[in-house]
């Protein structure tokens, strides 16, 4: 069962995106140097899709996409409710953080708009580093996923 700790409304996570991040907890990457390790345990209020209906609902008109940062333990789980927002909330994008180093066999990467893989590295940083090691990915209903981690680079 998905939990989350906390939300925030942010605009770095997905670029040209409002973003409600969901921080998912019960992540079982445990990369070196991670900025959020509460998020390891298995602690927080259940998301399912009546919680993540009650926080749209509230924050629909505020953000146009729904960013779910982790989940790595149940990408199913994570799967279904994005396309819950997209059956549901037709005009919000979908967006996954992932830290595992591919992109997982049991989902279909046409669920969401966005999808970020790789653990954190602290020897090569986060996405706005260029030699970082974790990918982002804009992904068409086709499937085809383009890689656009250097929209996060200062040009």
């Amino acid at each position: 069962m998905l939990k989350y700790y906390n939300f925030d409304i942010v605009f770095a996570e997905v670029p040209d995106e409002v973003s409600l991040a969901i921080n998912i907890t019960n992540c079982p990457n445990h990369c070196v140097g991670c900025h959020s390790p509460h998020l390891l345990q298995d602690i927080g209020t259940v998301l399912d899709e009546t919680e993540l209906r009650a926080l749209l609902d509230e924050y629909k008109k505020d953000v146009t996409c729904v960013c779910f940062m982790g989940g790595d333990a149940e990408p199913v789980s994570v799967e279904n409710l994005a396309k819950m927002v997209k059956r549901e909330y037709p005009t919000i994008k979908t967006a996954w953080y992932s830290g595992k180093s591919k992109i997982s066999e049991a989902i279909a990467v046409t669920s969401f708009d966005y999808i970020k893989i790789g653990g954190y590295d602290d020897a090569k940083g986060p996405l706005n580093n260029p030699g970082t090691n974790q990918k982002m990915f804009s992904v068409d209903s086709e499937g085809n996923m383009t890689d656009v981690t250097s929209w996060f680079w200062k040009k």
